[in-house]
Formats: structure tokens, sequence, C-alpha cells
């Protein structure tokens, strides 16, 4: 469906086309005129499928449409990561630019005070992760009372870190009388729970189940030997056309190592996980993005909010054990149409990782073969 036939206003209108939007994804068609409407809803969608302007311009819409005299928040956005709150509060300012609703993010990692600051100003939508929501709120620098939409973004990951009993928390101080968007890459049984618990008569969209990978990914998969991953991996960056390539790592320890390591071979790298500061994860982002490195080497939990229009090149140097997280990992490339390619390291230890990943999305890899190294029956 076209933007253009959506019940989308024109200062949103124009500023979907500046963006360069014509055709509205699945989730995005589907989404935005039930949430017009004022209904809440269950929206199943991996990564890739265009889920925060399903939210973003609906929500920015109602709030511009309602005018009110107040200076509270009247729109909050949960998001899990510091980094996807940057990226949605990216997408409201772009969305919303020819539009008078204003925005914040907050999150950790970073000081208090510019946050403070901003908030006395008053401000219309709040980005927050639950941490400083609730440290702010407890300081009395937030007021709930007035909120009229609740956004819980990337949910499923908001139970794998913790923040479950925090979110609870949080809805237990809002108005009861409240519009509730509710999305998740998957839906397992205890997040449909949480659902139930949050939602009102809501209607559930679900979109590229997790199962699925992107048509437009080439996938392969390396038999390697665990001491053979680096030299591996240096010689399928030696190819210059891999102008950018995200690379992950099950631990942040291992993250640090091998960016080192590529950097000894002369390969720009940086790594991103939870234990960096916030200015040196956006730091090493923008230069990621900027082309300034060619190598980022992410933590899944970090990875969630890289969200990269043109990334070619996706590595998972270690496979992870939880065979939906391949199919998040794999989705930051192929993107909006683009072709991609995804390699996979496989040691012999993680045959059964691979084993578990091909099950769940219902085909075979293709075994590459390099020449560089010695064929080994891993």
């Amino acid at each position: 469906m076209q933007f253009k036939n959506l019940p989308i206003i024109p200062p949103i209108m124009k500023a979907v086309e500046k963006a360069g939007y014509t055709t509205a994804t699945e989730i995005q068609s589907k989404t935005i005129p039930h949430t017009l409407k004022g209904g809440d809803i269950i929206g199943c969608a991996q990564t890739g499928t265009g889920k925060t302007a399903s939210f973003a311009i609906p929500v920015l819409q109602l709030l511009h449409d309602k005018k009110v005299k107040h200076s509270k928040v009247r729109a909050l956005v949960l998001t899990p990561t510091r980094e996807l709150a940057i990226q949605v509060s990216d997408n409201f300012k772009s969305y919303g630019a020819y539009l008078s609703v204003s925005h914040l993010a907050i999150f950790g990692g970073v000081s208090h005070e510019p946050q403070k600051a901003a908030l006395k100003k008053g401000v219309d939508i709040l980005i927050a992760t639950p941490g400083r929501l609730m440290d702010l709120y407890e300081q009395g620098y937030i007021d709930f009372s007035q909120i009229e939409i609740l956004v819980l973004d990337e949910a499923d990951r908001m139970l794998d870190m913790g923040f479950v009993h925090e979110v609870k928390r949080i809805v237990a101080k809002l108005p009861t009388k409240r519009q509730t968007l509710f999305f998740s890459a998957t839906m397992p049984e205890a997040i449909r729970k949480l659902a139930k618990q949050l939602l009102k008569d809501p209607i559930e969209i679900n979109v590229t189940p997790v199962s699925s990978t992107a048509n437009s990914v080439k996938q392969s998969v390396y038999f390697v030997e665990k001491n053979e991953k680096l030299k591996l991996l240096v010689e399928l960056l030696s190819d210059k056309e891999i102008n950018r390539s995200l690379v992950f790592s099950r631990t942040k320890h291992g993250a640090d190592r091998l960016a080192k390591q590529l950097l000894k071979t002369g390969i720009t790298a940086a790594a991103i996980h939870g234990n960096k500061s916030q200015n040196n994860r956006q730091r090493a982002l923008n230069d990621f993005k900027g082309s300034k490195i060619r190598v980022l080497i992410a933590t899944d939990i970090a990875a969630r909010g890289i969200d990269i229009d043109e990334l070619p090149h996706v590595v998972n140097y270690e496979l992870p054990n939880v065979a939906e997280t391949y199919v998040h990992r794999i989705g930051r490339t192929g993107r909006a149409g683009k072709q991609g390619v995804a390699v996979s390291f496989c040691d012999r230890d993680e045959k059964k990782d691979l084993k578990n990943i091909q099950n769940l999305i219902g085909f075979t890899m293709t075994v590459a073969k390099n020449t560089a190294l010695p064929t080994r029956n891993v």
C-alpha cells in the first residue's frame, strides 16, 4: 500500500515523503489505520519490517489532532536499550519535522542533568528505558497522570533483560484509560501473558514470523576450528568490496578481544556492548554508519539498537545458542529489498546450535569453502 493511501495528515505525509518513503510495509499498512482509530494493538514483527514508523506516525498524528493546555507527558514509549531509544527518537524527529509535538529520549549511562532540564520544559512524547524512567519518576521529574498512549517496543527483549517487573511497576502508575501498543519480535507464552494483562480488546497483527529469514539475504556457513576463526574472518574481510561488516560475538569480552585483534591486522574495527559508556557506543555506531570503520563487533543486546539502511554483510563469528536470535542477527542486512550476505562460522562445539537454527529457518545453509584454511571435518 502507498503511504498516500493511508489516513495520514499532510504535515506528516510531507515528512514521510522527505524521508524517501512511498510504499508502506505490511506492519505499517495494518497498524497505522487501527491505531488512528484509538484501538490497542499486539504487533509481532521482526527487525527491519518498519515497525517504528508503524507506531511513531499515528502517535504523532493523534497527539497533534488533540490539543491540550498542560505540558505533561502524553505518550510513553518504553524500549529495552539506549541504542533503541536513540533510534526511536530519531524516527519521531523525522516524521514530526513539521509538527509542534515535542519528544525526548531518556536512558542510563549518561548524566541525569540534561534530561532533567529537558523534562522541566515539558515534553509530549517520552521515549525511555525502564531503569532511567523509574529513577527520574521517583525523583519527581516525570508525571504519568496525563499519559494517553503507551508503546512497548521489543517486549521480548525487555523480558530477556529482566525488565518485566519494572515494566509492570511503570504500567501500574499509568492512567487505566489509555491506548496501548505492544510490539515484540517473538511471541512466547510469557510475552502473550504480559500483553493480555496490559491491553484491552487488542487486534493482533503478525508480520514475517520469527522462523523466517528474508529472501534477500544469502546465507552460508563455514565449518572452522575455533582457533582459526580469526584467520578466516581476516581472509573474508580482505575483500575490499565489503565496505561494512557487522560481526556478532556472544560475549562482551569476546567482542573487545576481536576488535583489538582486527586492529592489529590493519582492519578498522570497534566493539559495542553494554559495558561501554553511552558516548563510546554512540561514537562507534556513528563511525560505522559514516564508514570511518569497516567492522562493528556487537553483542546481541547492543545490536538491537543498530538500524542502518545499507548494511551488506553480517558475520556470526560465534553462533547464538538461541535459534531465534540468529533470525534477529541476520535481519540487520537485506532490508528494504536490498541484497545482503550473512556468513556463519561453526566450530565443533556449535554444531548443535547450527542444527537448531536450520530446523527453525526450515532449510540447510550452503556450506562455504575457503582455500586460505585447511579443510577440516568439524
